[in-house]
């Protein structure tokens, strides 16, 4: 592979590792503890810093802030990480920061992510792979996204909630509960307005896999008992079906945020 391609107005600063093939655009910054892979590309004015790792292929256009202090006021300067993935791409405006010392010391962020303009995804959060923000998407610290996640413009989520793999979330949506996979979330604050039918139907799930999801779903939020209870009910029925089994460990698994339920159904704490 060819060597780097490092416009003059660039500065580099000693120690940072950049891979074969990589292009560093007019009056980037890149700091002294960065790594960008193989063949990544930062278009023009980007600004890489701190313990920041950047995946092969991936791309970042004007005016990214990426890897500077987490915007925690608990922070004191400890050493932590960022890791980005291959094959992203980061659009203009885009923040990331790193970890902190309480939140496990670092933020990461998978392979073949979308991030539109000006979106952020804040301290010691986990983003998995495929996921897509789009524009002015705001993760507030010690968040989790799971693969192939969809979070509509503008839309923002509260720290420590977790969005399940395939789930989406409406555009100008204020989630502050759990979503679980392949659920979909609309409005502030934001509800469970069912499946995310098109982005399984976009991510080749069989039409029987889907109606599978759609009988396990009506019977977990149906009015009768807990939700535990309905979990244990649904359990038994859908024992063998893998992605009913997703979504069972999410909610069983647990985390500091309720889940978040449809608004016909009981409350999270009447539920719980």
């Amino acid at each position: 592979m060819s060597a780097a391609l490092i416009h003059p107005s660039a500065v580099v600063e000693d120690g940072a590792e950049i891979g074969a093939g990589a292009r560093i655009g007019p009056f980037c910054h890149v700091g002294p503890k960065v790594v960008l892979g193989e063949g990544a590309e930062l278009v023009s004015h980007v600004v890489l810093a701190g313990n920041t790792r950047i995946g092969a292929r991936t791309r970042i256009y004007p005016f990214a802030s990426i890897g500077h202090p987490p915007q925690d006021l608990k922070y004191r300067g400890e050493e932590t990480t960022l890791t980005i993935g291959a094959e992203c791409t980061i659009r203009e405006g885009v923040t990331m920061n790193p970890g902190t010392a309480g939140g496990g010391s670092e933020t990461v962020v998978g392979d073949r992510c979308t991030f539109l303009a000006n979106s952020h995804v804040g301290h010691d959060c986990r983003v998995g792979s495929g996921v897509v923000f789009s524009n002015n998407v705001m993760l507030a610290g010690h968040c989790s996204v799971g693969d192939f996640a969809i979070l509509g413009g503008g839309a923002a989520v509260i720290q420590f909630a977790r969005v399940g793999a395939h789930a989406f979330v409406g555009g100008l949506s204020g989630l502050e509960n759990d979503c679980i996979p392949y659920g979909m979330v609309l409005g502030n604050r934001a509800y469970l307005s069912g499946l995310n039918i098109i982005g399984l139907q976009r991510r080749g799930f069989a039409r029987e896999d889907i109606h599978t999801l759609r009988r396990a779903y009506r019977l977990l939020f149906a009015p009768e008992g807990t939700l535990m209870e309905r979990v244990e009910d649904v359990a038994a029925e859908f024992e063998s079906h893998a992605a009913v089994s997703e979504i069972l460990a999410f909610i069983r698994v647990g985390g500091k945020r309720s889940i978040c339920t449809p608004r016909e159904a009981p409350t999270p704490a009447s539920a719980a």
